[in-house]
C-alpha cells in the first residue's frame, strides 16, 4: 500500500501524522511512504531524516492526496483538504465530526473512508488514540490556565501555589477521565487547591486514592457545579462522550456567579466545548473575555508541544495504522476496535453517536464493510 502524509495545515498545528520512526515501520511491512515536504519541520524533523527512513518526498499536498491509498494525519482534514479525499481511499486521523457539519458533508461526498482516532477503542473501555493528546492537553489546560490567568493577560493576578502567608489559588476540573486526572496533577504539584467533579462514584475512589487526600473529588450536581465554579480562579473542561458532542455543564448564566478575572479552558472543544460560551480559538489568538470570565479554547493544543505531542501520538497510532496498511479494509473486520474507529465509508455515517448528533441514519460498520 502507498501511505500518504501531508503537512498539517491548520492554524499552528506544528505535529505530523508520521515520525520518520513510523515511516521506518511502515517500509519494513513493505509499503511505500510519500511525505509532503517539510511535514516534519515542526518536530525537526527534515526532508533528509525521512529520506533517511525510506519515504519518497512529495513536492505538494496535492500529489500525497493524489498518489495515496491512505492518508495519515493529525488533525480533521481542512476544506481544501477534504476535497482532494476520494472514493476508496482511507482516511485515519482525527475527525471530532459531531460538532462540525461541515467536515461530515465533505468526507460523506468524498467516499473516502475515514477513520477516527478519537473512537478507536480498546478491551478496557478506553481511548488509546486519544489518550497520549488527552494527557498533553491535561497538563498543558494548567499551564496555559495559569498564563491567562495573569493581569497582564486579563486574569485576576493569581499565583496558582501561592506563597508563605498567602492562600494558594483554586482550581476546579470538570471531568475525572485521562484529561482531568493530568490537569489535576499538574495543578496539584503547582501548589493549588484542586477539586475534581465527576458523576461516576467508582472514578471518584480511584482518584481519592490516587492523590491520598492532596485533591478533593465532588460528585457532579448543579449545587456542586456551581459552588466549584464560583469559587474556583481556573475551571478546566474536561468531559467527554466518545465521538459525541461535550454536555454544556457551565451556562452564560453561571459566569455572572464567578470571580472576575478567572478562566475557564475548555480541552472539549474540539467536540464542541462543555462551557456554553465556547468557540474554537487558536494559538496565535488563544483567549476572549464573556462576562469578565477569560475563555481559553484553542482547538489543538498539543500542538503547542509537538515534538512531545507527535511522537506520543505516533506511539498510539502505529500499531493500528499497520493493520490497515497491511489488509486494508479487512483491518476493520478482524478488529472491532479498530472497527469502532470507522466513522464515514463510502457516503455513510458508521459511528452512533456522529449520526444521532447530525441527524444522519446510522448504518452499521459490519453492514458496510460486507457489502
Amino acid at each position: 500500500m502507498r501511505v500518504g502524509c501531508p503537512k498539517e495545515i491548520k492554524n499552528h498545528e506544528y505535529r505530523v501524522g508520521l515520525t520518520p520512526g513510523s515511516v521506518r515501520e511502515y517500509v519494513a511491512h513493505g509499503h511505500e511512504v510519500l511525505v509532503e515536504t517539510g511535514a516534519g519541520a515542526g518536530i525537526g524533523a527534515d526532508d533528509n531524516a525521512y529520506r533517511a527512513a525510506g519515504a519518497t518526498i512529495a513536492k505538494t499536498a496535492a500529489d500525497v492526496f493524489a498518489k495515496s491509498d491512505m492518508v495519515v494525519k493529525v488533525k480533521e482534514p481542512q476544506p481544501n483538504e477534504w476535497v482532494q479525499l476520494r472514493d476508496g481511499q482511507i482516511l485515519y486521523t482525527y475527525l471530532h465530526l459531531a460538532p462540525d457539519p461541515e467536515q461530515t458533508k465533505g468526507l460523506l461526498a468524498s467516499g473516502v473512508t475515514a477513520i477516527a482516532y478519537e473512537t478507536v477503542t480498546d478491551d478496557r473501555g478506553g481511548l488509546p488514540l486519544l489518550a497520549p493528546m488527552s494527557e498533553v492537553a491535561g497538563r498543558l489546560s494548567i499551564q496555559a490556565g495559569a498564563t491567562a490567568l495573569q493581569k497582564a493577560n486579563g486574569g485576576r493576578g493569581v499565583l496558582l501555589g501561592g506563597v508563605p502567608g498567602v492562600l494558594p489559588g483554586k482550581v476546579t476540573v470538570l471531568g475525572g477521565g485521562v484529561v482531568g486526572l493530568h490537569a489535576a496533577r499538574m495543578a496539584a504539584g503547582l501548589g493549588a487547591d484542586v477539586t475534581i467533579i465527576d458523576r461516576s462514584i467508582p472514578r471518584l475512589r480511584q482518584l481519592d486514592d490516587l492523590f491520598a487526600g492532596r485533591v478533593h473529588t465532588r460528585y457532579s450536581t448543579v449545587e456542586a457545579l456551581e459552588e466549584e465554579c464560583f469559587s474556583a480562579d481556573i475551571v478546566v473542561g474536561a468531559v467527554l462522550i466518545p465521538g459525541a458532542a461535550a454536555p454544556k455543564l457551565v451556562t452564560r448564566e453561571m459566569l455572572s456567579g464567578m470571580k472576575k478575572g478567572s478562566v475557564l479552558v475548555d480541552v472539549a472543544i474540539d467536540q464542541g466545548g462543555c462551557f456554553e460560551t465556547s468557540h474554537a480559538t487558536t494559538h496565535a489568538d488563544p483567549t476572549y473575555e464573556v462576562d469578565g470570565v477569560i475563555h481559553y479554547c484553542v482547538a489543538n493544543m498539543p500542538g503547542a508541544v509537538p515534538v512531545t505531542s507527535a511522537h506520543a501520538l505516533n506511539n498510539a497510532t502505529l500499531h493500528y495504522g499497520l493493520q490497515l496498511a497491511d489488509k486494508g479494509l479487512k483491518a476493520l473486520v478482524d478488529d472491532h476496535h479498530l472497527r469502532n474507529g470507522l466513522n464515514v465509508h463510502r457516503g455513510k455515517i458508521t459511528n452512533r453517536a456522529v449520526a444521532e448528533a447530525l441527524g444522519y441514519e446510522l448504518v452499521e460498520p459490519k453492514a458496510v464493510l460486507a457489502a
